[in-house]
Order: C-alpha cells, then sequence, then structure tokens
C-alpha cells in the first residue's frame, strides 16, 4: 500500500510542473475544436452526398 501512496504524492508533485492553460485559451481551444469538427462533418457529408449520388447513377 506504502508503494501506492509514493505513487499519488509523486504524481501530484509532477502536477505542479504542468503549465496549465488560461480560461480565456481553454475556451477558445474548445471553440477552435468544435469549428472544426462542424467544417469536417460537414465535408465528409458533401462527399458521402455526390459520392453515393454518383455511385447510384453509375448503378
Amino acid at each position: 500500500m506504502s508503494k501506492f501512496i509514493q505513487y499519488l504524492r509523486d504524481t501530484r508533485g509532477e502536477l505542479r510542473h504542468v503549465s496549465w492553460p488560461t480560461q480565456k485559451q481553454t475556451i477558445v481551444f474548445t471553440a477552435l475544436v468544435i469549428a472544426i469538427s462542424i467544417l469536417t462533418a460537414i465535408y465528409l457529408g458533401v462527399f458521402d452526398f455526390f459520392f453515393t449520388k454518383g455511385i447510384s447513377l453509375f448503378i
């Protein structure tokens, strides 16, 4: 059990060295991820639509 407690202490010490993002950075990065996800979904949806129409015309 002492190894586990030492592990938790070491982990806590390492987390103090982490450079955490500010609230503004977190909001901006979250918005960026959402925007890129939406754009990717639209791109793939349009590609799928035209690919499906092309295949159905071919068959």
